[in-house]
């Protein structure tokens, strides 16, 4: 009787917030009224990420997560080793990208594909407007993602050059606004400019984080939940969540025979293909296989076609 009020007592005090920040077996919530508070999983694998809603119970000055709310999606990447999951219950992902270095259209394509497995709109910036030359070479790389559908941003986070009348961001907030989204961006991409671009305070929120867990150290692999002011008064304010950079993007998760799924210009010619399982990698009768290498608008370019050959053969041979 003694353990089944305690039990009852229990689901009584349960609370629900939404995690902010991970740092490791750590959390930070956030409770409705804008209270922050250090959280712990109860048991030892820490389940939540940033953007998920959780139940918790006050444990003195800090919290115990006891469980987490069902998600409507997850980000996140998967190699033969691990999983690594950014963000959860997103309406965007802003995979930022600049003019130089010059940025890795593999790892672009591995995102992309992530975003659409989840239903997630991704947005693609490109940065660093002020270097003509070199952002003329990058904008025209990315024009296959333009005629595929995905919005494709110019920005220009620093400009070194007083030529540059429009950097863009403008144009970034308004697509961005009222919106969750999970920022991804190689290192020298900007990624940490933008972020104290759009969220003037940040730096400041990141020391009080480190100053409640005492440690610095657990920061430079956190992930981090930064709200971003309403554009109008009456509106729904968005949020940005910043991630740590990563070297590779697995998709282990994917099955292959769903990747063309998750490719918009593939996907305008599925079902179509002479063999249910075609594929599009050299079967007569393809659908999809005609319409590789040309410039028109509802073609897809031998690049993209490359980029999905290498990840259907990687993604065949981790299974068995």
């Amino acid at each position: 009787m003694a353990k089944k009020l305690l039990q009852t007592a229990a689901t009584i005090a349960l609370q629900q917030a939404l995690v902010v920040g991970s740092f490791g077996r750590h959390c930070l919530i956030e409770t409705d009224d804008g209270q922050r508070l250090i959280a712990h999983p109860r048991g030892k694998k820490n389940q939540a990420v940033v953007g998920d809603r959780v139940q918790w119970v006050a444990t003195g000055d800090e919290a115990s997560i006891e469980g987490v709310v069902p998600r409507r999606n997850l980000f996140y990447r998967q190699d033969e080793i691990r999983t690594k999951s950014f963000a959860a219950n997103l309406d965007r992902v802003l995979i930022l990208v600049a003019a130089e270095p010059e940025f890795s259209e593999s790892q672009l394509a591995r995102a992309l594909v992530a975003a659409e497995a989840e239903h997630i709109v991704p947005i693609i910036a490109l940065n660093k407007c002020d270097l003509r030359e070199q952002f003329e070479r990058a904008w025209q790389r990315l024009a296959p993602y333009r005629r595929m559908g995905y919005q494709v941003l110019p920005l220009g986070l620093a400009p070194r050059s007083d030529d540059v009348a429009e950097d863009g961001v403008a144009a970034l907030v308004q697509a961005l606004s009222g919106h969750h989204t999970l920022v991804l961006g190689p290192s020298g991409s900007g990624k940490s400019t933008l972020i104290n671009r759009l969220v003037p305070d940040a730096q400041a929120e990141t020391g009080e984080i480190s100053q409640a867990l005492n440690s610095g150290k657990h920061t430079t692999t956190s992930t981090r939940w930064y709200w971003v002011p309403a554009l109008d008064a009456g509106a729904e304010r968005g949020a940005l969540i910043d991630s740590p950079g990563f070297q590779e993007f697995g998709l282990h998760h994917i099955e292959p025979t769903m990747l063309a799924q998750c490719m918009p210009d593939f996907r305008t010619y599925l079902g179509q293909c002479k063999f249910y399982n075609c594929t599009h990698l050299h079967e007569p009768g393809c659908a999809v296989l005609p319409h590789v290498g040309t410039q028109q608008d509802d073609r897809i370019s031998e690049r993209r076609h490359s980029i999905y050959a290498q990840l259907f053969e990687e993604l065949s041979q981790q299974r068995w």
